[in-house]
């Protein structure tokens, strides 16, 4: 008999540590690991309750003090272990060491989770002993009280199957406020874009304007679009041509027009019609190329425009003389920008580059009208730069040379410029939390940072989407978005590439033929 007490306790042992194991090793099965540890404690009580004679002995005599003090130790560290525990179920606390914080949240995912309104259930459907997601979801759950996420065996559990019409693992079903998004990938691209869609409902409709050379938002060579294009539908952006002086309005569901690099100006009906359209609160994205060796004034008609947004378009071409283009493999004629202090750079502070670029820059008023647009830089060049006038001369002789006495202007210059104001005639919005109506317009001087040619570069596709973003009263999507691991190789500048060669070719080498040398006579 005693011999089977015995074995009660080392019973509840066994019990205890299988119900720890199987946390760890299956957490999608909560209900067997608890059931585990509820019969680990039961054994172990009756265990305890049958030592009864045992546990009064101690109390007798001399072992009186020493058994308070081993209970009271024994009390001591359950305490302690219990309040790990309290603290470690409330509070999750992880450290990122990768050097591009792959395993951590982006900015735009945490803004988006911590300002939900409403409940999101996420239910993870997948295959195989167990799911490889819950880590990374956890975080989203971390992050709002409105996030639970429920994971759902496929092999397991066919009738969720079935009734989600699940047809491949993984698929993520994202049910927020009666609508749903799927995902069939768990990485935080998909995850996050599919609750971008969920949340904003129907998509925005973005119009790229055709007829007057602009690049073309399906075409996929160099001076295509079609990448911002795929981008922008990852913000829930839809995308369309629009001919205006075929379709003769601005459509109804218009939310940006986009006007990027025309070849030739636009028709006086048409600007007509772009006025009127962002009197009702329209938005515009006017990218205005600098002059070729054509050297052919700016647009007449958008540089009209322009100015009655408080915006000047310059004759011009950004000549960077930091250096800094080298980093892109590019000379002088690419400026590089740096974003200054706007609603559209929140949180963004990349480097982006524009292959050729003119000046656009704010028209500073002595009376400014407090219900005119206010215009304000996004992105200048550097300090080194400059603005040329002298385009001929530049362009017969390829050697940009700073002369401020015959003209040109002193940097930074503004390369993107951004403009808003009230728009009383636009239609009142659809909720009451809604942001009130307001006609924004950006002007950059270049236009190819958006295309196929530049969209890559990671500061590009950054400022471009928080252009689109900014226009269509996204603020909420403007932030540092989630990135997929990449190779990042070093790159170096010419000097720095020079100084690199002569130090590990020549110079370590140098040093070690003349130690060796030394070595050598000194034994000699």
């Amino acid at each position: 008999m005693k011999r089977i007490i015995g074995l009660l306790g080392w019973l509840g042992v066994v019990l205890v540590l299988a119900a720890v194991a199987l946390r760890f090793v299956r957490p999608d099965l909560p209900q067997w690991y608890q059931r585990l540890a509820l019969a680990g404690l039961i054994v172990t009580a009756l265990y305890a309750v049958s030592q009864w004679r045992d546990i009064a002995r101690s109390f007798q005599g001399r072992n009186v003090k020493y058994g308070s003090m081993a209970v009271t130790g024994v009390l001591l560290v359950l305490g302690i272990l219990v309040a790990i525990n309290w603290i470690a179920s409330r509070q999750n606390k992880r450290w990122d060491l990768s050097s591009g914080q792959q395993f951590s949240l982006s900015d735009q995912t945490k803004k988006i989770v911590t300002e939900l309104k409403k409940p999101v259930n996420i239910k993870v459907f997948y295959a195989g002993a167990s799911d490889p997601y819950r880590d990374r979801l956890s975080e989203y759950e971390y992050l709002s009280k409105q996030v639970s996420v429920d994971y759902v065996d496929g092999d397991r559990d066919p009738v969720q199957t079935q009734k989600y019409t699940i047809t491949q693992y993984p698929t993520l079903v994202l049910e927020y406020d009666n609508r749903s998004e799927r995902a069939t990938s768990a990485d935080e691209s998909a995850v996050t874009n599919a609750l971008k869609k969920l949340i904003e409902g129907k998509p925005k409709k973005l119009y790229f304007v055709q007829g007057h050379g602009e690049h073309d938002p399906t075409v996929a060579d160099t001076p295509g679009m079609n990448n911002f294009a795929d981008a922008l539908k990852t913000d829930n952006f839809e995308t369309a041509k629009l001919v205006i002086a075929q379709e003769g309005k601005i459509p109804d569901d218009a939310t940006v027009l986009v006007i990027a690099g025309p070849k030739s100006d636009l028709l006086a009906p048409e600007l007509d019609l772009v006025r009127a359209y962002l009197k009702k609160g329209g938005k515009l994205l006017l990218m205005v190329d600098p002059p070729d060796k054509s050297l052919a004034p700016p647009p007449a008609g958008l540089t009209a425009l322009a100015k009655e947004w408080g915006v000047q378009i310059g004759n011009d071409l950004i000549v960077d003389a930091s250096g800094l283009g080298q980093l892109i493999r590019s000379g002088p004629l690419v400026p590089i920008g740096m974003p200054v202090q706007h609603a559209i750079t929140n949180n963004f502070r990349q480097m982006t580059a524009f292959p050729l670029a003119r000046s656009v820059t704010p028209i500073e008023s002595a009376t400014p009208m407090p219900t005119g647009p206010t215009a304000s830089k996004v992105v200048e060049s550097s300090p080194q730069s400059w603005a040329e006038t002298d385009i001929k001369s530049l362009y017969d002789t390829g050697r940009p040379e700073r002369n401020l006495d015959k003209g040109d202007k002193a940097g930074p210059i503004a390369i993107v410029v951004a403009a808003s104001q009230p728009a009383p005639e636009a239609p009142a919005p659809a909720t009451p939390d809604a942001p009130k109506p307001e006609s924004r317009v950006v002007i950059t001087g270049d236009s190819d940072f958006a295309s196929n040619q530049a969209f890559g570069l990671p500061g590009n596709s950054e400022l471009a989407l928080n252009i689109a973003n900014w226009l269509a009263q996204q603020e909420d999507l403007i932030a540092i978005r989630p990135k997929d691991p990449e190779n990042r190789p070093i790159t170096m500048t010419a000097d720095q590439g020079s100084m690199v060669f002569w130090f590990s070719l020549v110079i370590v080498p140098a040093l070690l033929f003349l130690n060796g040398v030394r070595v050598w006579w000194r034994k000699r």
